[in-house]
């Protein structure tokens, strides 16, 4: 298994971005069952899927004009401000 960060820029305005990022989160937490999202724009997952997997599988959501960027975690981090539980899925997890 492997760690993914998936960040992503979903370039739309008021209700279509509610729209598309709930559209967006529910694929991802329905292809993933262990996630992490403490942060607005950013996941990050452990699968057995490559990072052009998830990209691909992903990308028919998005539009032409946003963005997505799926890395490979090095399995190193340092963090502030999270609270203990997200403290401790990164550090189970990376």
């Amino acid at each position: 298994m492997a760690t993914y960060l998936i960040c992503y820029d979903i370039n739309k305005e008021g209700s279509a971005y509610s729209t598309a990022n709930k559209v967006l989160t529910d694929k991802i937490k329905s292809m993933f069952s262990v996630w992490w999202h403490h942060l607005d724009s950013t996941w990050i997952v452990v699968t057995e899927m490559s990072a052009k997997d998830i990209r691909d599988k992903l990308r028919p959501i998005l539009d032409a004009n946003d963005e997505l960027l799926v890395i490979l975690s090095g399995g190193e981090g340092a963090w502030s401000g999270f609270d203990e539980k997200g403290s401790k899925w990164l550090l189970d997890n990376l």
